[in-house]
């Protein structure tokens, strides 16, 4: 095995901290745009109406994930090791995500009722899964652009076009068609989401001068990528998986006080899942090297990095978490312990999905094992606490908190297994946990408890003041007691930001 040379290493490590600087600015900017969505729906359309828009899109969104056909990982590995331009590369991709998207619109086209299993399908609501072709497409070229160490790509579709498109189509269809407002604004803000990602696409690679589809090529792709089209989907269906058992066991009405939860749990989720396709390369030319050391370190590094921020995140909505639900509405407040469990997870979650970022690679099969092994987990796990907390005469919005303890333990297995099959794989450790975490959890949680002890009159001060507090002392603790100069680079600006070298074309 070859020794990394030190310059190389700092050139990864600075493009990791610049993609996780990036992806920190998109979370701001996506809770910023999320927030008013969120409003608008809980106080406009309501727990009901929620519920069936929430499982409509569970639907489609899965269909999407299959659709994508592993790219979203698997095209940086292309990139990597492929003779023939890269714009082709990238069209192939396209055409092979489009060809599935197909397959899966049409699928549910002729079975709307998977959409909508009260069968209360009108108007043109059956012509909803055509969005799978923005979805997919988006996700394709989003990591065609990631390759090149571009994420503000990402950033600009994912936190400001799609959120603050939903957001404003949200709030105009009020005046116009409130039963079908949010599938109308959805539909919307992917539409605005694929043209930008394609027109930015387009920006960094070119025209596909010479090239022509090539069916042979595109069937290949999609065969090598079954293993990580798979593993996406269900990485994204352990996501979903508590909603579609929820709505099984409960009202439509806790199925969308649960949405709204996930919606703001989900916000830290988007810190991780936007380190894949800046790690996704870096990772890639180093398993080309044959340099396991620099992939295991790379793991340990942006896994601490996700961990660390997640958390902080976690405690600041979480610790207020009933201003924050009664933020979108009162009704919603019953929805707190989902939330905490919820932002939990994500904690739980990093160290699964960061190992995965290296194993789809170097152990796809293994992984995919393993995520189905966690799904199984997690399904027996919500009947069976739902069940229980029915038994006992518990109250639906137990039952909610009950489907997010399920996804938590679930996630836990998950993280475990993965770790430990990676750093086997890999010859070195790469866990990212550190014990100043918990100091500075501890002090946030102080911090908090304070604020929410205040009368209720002042429940906005745990808002205004009380999350800038938590995530402050959480911030200082963790930066001077558990970051060392590498993780510092998250923060420091680099001459190579300026002038970022990309992958080399072959």
């Amino acid at each position: 095995m070859s020794e990394p040379a030190p310059g190389q290493t700092d050139q990864d490590i600075a493009a990791l901290a610049k993609g996780g600087r990036t992806n920190f600015l998109g979370f701001l900017l996506r809770l910023v745009a999320r927030l008013p969505f969120l409003f608008i729906a809980g106080r406009y359309y309501g727990p009901e109406l929620l519920g069936r828009f929430a499982y409509a899109i569970i639907v489609i969104e899965l269909a999407a994930q299959l659709a994508t056909i592993g790219l979203k990982r698997g095209l940086a590995q292309q990139l990597a090791t492929t003779e023939k331009p890269h714009v082709w590369v990238v069209w192939d991709g396209l055409l092979a995500a489009f060809i599935a998207s197909a397959l899966a619109s049409g699928a549910l086209m002729l079975f709307p009722q998977a959409m909508f299993p009260a069968n209360d399908i009108r108007g043109a609501e059956w012509l909803l899964p055509l969005v799978i072709f923005g979805i997919a497409g988006a996700d394709v070229a989003l990591a065609a652009l990631a390759y090149r160490h571009d994420v503000a790509s990402t950033v600009h579709v994912r936190a400001i076009v799609e959120p603050w498109t939903i957001s404003l189509a949200a709030f105009a269809m009020i005046f116009l068609s409130s039963r079908d407002g949010l599938i109308i604004a959805y539909v919307i803000s992917i539409v605005a989401g694929l043209l930008t990602a394609l027109w930015r696409l387009g920006r960094s690679y070119g025209a596909p001068r010479g090239w022509t589809p090539r069916p042979d090529e595109i069937l290949a792709v999609a065969r090598r990528n079954v293993p990580l089209a798979a593993a996406d989907a269900i990485e994204w269906g352990s996501r979903r998986l508590d909603i579609a058992i929820l709505g099984l066991f409960v009202a439509p009405y806790w199925v969308g006080v649960y949405y709204i939860a996930q919606q703001v749990a989900s916000l830290p989720q988007k810190l991780k899942t936007s380190f894949d396709p800046i790690l996704a390369p870096v990772i890639t030319q180093k398993l080309a090297e044959d340099d396991k050391q620099a992939v295991a370190k790379q793991v340990r590094q942006v896994g601490f990095w996700i961990i660390a921020a997640q958390a902080g995140i976690g405690l600041a909505l979480g610790i207020p978490g009933e201003a924050v639900m009664g933020l979108v509405g009162p009704q919603f407040v019953g929805g707190t312990g989902a939330l905490a469990f919820l932002l939990l997870a994500e904690v739980v979650a990093a160290t699964a999905v960061v190992s995965e970022a290296a194993l789809v690679y170097i152990a796809r099969h293994r992984n995919l094992l393993i995520s189905m092994a966690m799904l199984g987990v997690q399904a027996v796990l919500t009947v069976a606490i739902i069940l229980a907390m029915r038994e006992l005469g518990w109250s639906q919005a137990f039952q909610a908190a009950g489907a997010a303890i399920a996804l938590t333990l679930a996630l836990g297995f998950a993280s475990v297994m993965k770790a430990n099959l990676l750093s086997r794989l890999l010859g070195a450790p790469v866990q990212g946990w550190r014990w100043p975490l918990v100091w500075a959890a501890a002090a946030a949680t102080v911090i908090g408890y304070v604020f929410t002890a205040l009368p209720r009159r002042y429940e906005w001060s745990e808002l205004v003041f009380g999350i800038p507090l938590i995530l402050g002392t959480f911030g200082y603790i963790v930066w001077r007691r558990g970051f060392t100069s590498e993780d510092r680079a998250l923060f420091r600006k680099h001459e190579a930001d300026e002038t970022p070298a990309l992958p080399p074309e072959k």
